[in-house]
């Protein structure tokens, strides 16, 4: 699964790499459980939602 990112005072999505993601989402998130919150972004963006966490959005790549 290909999944882009795009804080909010960005303009383009970019895709990002897997261990990207798991420091996005530590910035983002502090001391939460990163993989598992990883685990629910792929979960809800199957469907071709965007998931938003702090000030970064996740979607699969279309």
């Amino acid at each position: 699964m290909k999944i882009e990112t795009k804080y909010s005072y960005e303009k383009i999505w970019t895709l990002t790499q897997e261990q990207d993601l798991l420091k996005i989402i530590v910035e983002e998130v502090g001391d939460a459980d990163a993989l598992g919150t990883l685990q629910y972004i792929k979960e809800a963006i199957k469907n071709g939602k965007e998931i938003t966490v702090g000030s970064c959005k996740f979607r699969m790549k279309k």
